[in-house]
């Protein structure tokens, strides 16, 4: 089938919108309609060192939309369904069969471009079109997508609310409600008001906590405190999210802790140096977290639940775009103009 795809045809270039004929579903995949996707740091920061030799390149891991077909042995999912796409899983793994897909032992799934065989189920001009990205790459009108992380949702839902809750909304309220776990009155210092901040920033308020945000954003910092976030002195706290992979601001979220306080990590970055006396004397503990420690097909309607509820106003992050302008999107989410951007399919 002909469908339309945002390509990445160099590492580091630009979105560009291309004709892209697509498979028809294997006996294990989902053919998704896309009908929103959000953009997350991940796939700006993907696109900027993607491998040449993987490339062009169909990225995006924020799908929701509507079932457009089923593979043969697909069971749980029918042509119809509304649904929102999260990451891949196997299922099958110790990490899957003990509850944490996450931390699926075949998690490279997500990143290789490729399905588990090394095929793509995308073409254009006769040549191959790399995608799979998150089990999904949903910068596209449709996606091919599987059982472990098609996750259906009200109908009643817009997509544009629904696409976030995928990957940023489910990694930050997951981390404080499956991971931090904070009790009523505690206090979660969270550094990085960007959509996965400002979603356990919303996360920890639901559970009455004390909640301090750091951004040097002004127009986010507004928001966080408009979400419920205070200006409380940054000390003593009993639970602190580092969202920004930066060496110096976990070297300041380790020392904002009271003792026996954990730090979760869950910020694209590489190598951090912090005090190893500090922690130890402290006994703090510092924790990675991957997608909130959440199983999407569980976790992502608690999030549907909490937002019909009113204490997820995820709304108020979002910002839309037509698909057309997913390169201008994507340079006002890189360059902090807007939160959460989230791609709208006419």
């Amino acid at each position: 089938m002909r469908i339309q795809a945002a390509l990445i045809e160099t590492t580091g270039g630009p979105f560009t919108i291309r004709d892209v004929d697509i498979e028809e579903p294997r006996p294990d995949e989902i053919l998704v309609e896309i009908t929103a996707a959000g953009i997350c740091h991940t796939d700006l920061a993907m696109r900027d060192r993607w491998p040449e030799r993987t490339l062009p390149m169909v990225f995006g891991h924020e799908g929701a939309g509507v079932v457009a077909a089923v593979g043969a042995s697909i069971t749980s999912r029918n042509v119809g369904d509304t649904v929102a796409l999260s990451y891949r899983s196997c299922g099958k793994c110790e990490q899957c069969r003990r509850g944490q897909p996450a931390y699926c032992l075949l998690s490279e799934l997500n990143m290789r471009g490729a399905r588990a065989d090394g095929s793509s189920g995308l073409r254009a001009g006769g040549r191959r079109v790399h995608g799979n990205f998150f089990g999904q790459s949903s910068f596209a009108s449709h996606a091919l997508a599987y059982e472990s992380n098609v996750v259906p949702i009200p109908s009643a839902l817009s997509p544009v609310l629904a696409a976030p809750l995928g990957c940023s909304v489910q990694t930050g309220a997951g981390t404080v409600l499956n991971v931090l776990r904070p009790t009523p009155g505690d206090t979660v210092a969270v550094f990085g008001a960007g959509s996965v901040g400002l979603s356990a920033v919303m996360a920890a308020v639901s559970l009455g906590c004390t909640v301090i945000a750091v951004d040097p954003n002004p127009a986010r910092l507004a928001l966080a405190h408009e979400l419920g976030a205070t200006d409380t002195g940054l000390t003593n706290a009993h639970h602190a999210i580092d969202t920004t992979g930066r060496p110096e601001v976990i070297a300041r979220a380790i020392g904002a802790l009271r003792r026996r306080g954990t730090l979760a990590l869950v910020g694209l970055g590489g190598k951090a140096e912090f005090d190893i006396m500090t922690v130890m004397y402290n006994g703090i503990r510092i924790r990675g977290v991957v997608e909130g420690d959440a199983s999407p097909a569980t976790f992502l309607p608690q999030l549907v639940d909490l937002h019909r509820l009113g204490r997820l106003p995820i709304e108020k992050l979002i910002t839309e775009y037509p698909f057309a302008d997913i390169e201008q999107a994507a340079r006002d989410a890189a360059g902090g103009k807007v939160v959460k951007p989230v791609l709208t399919f006419g």
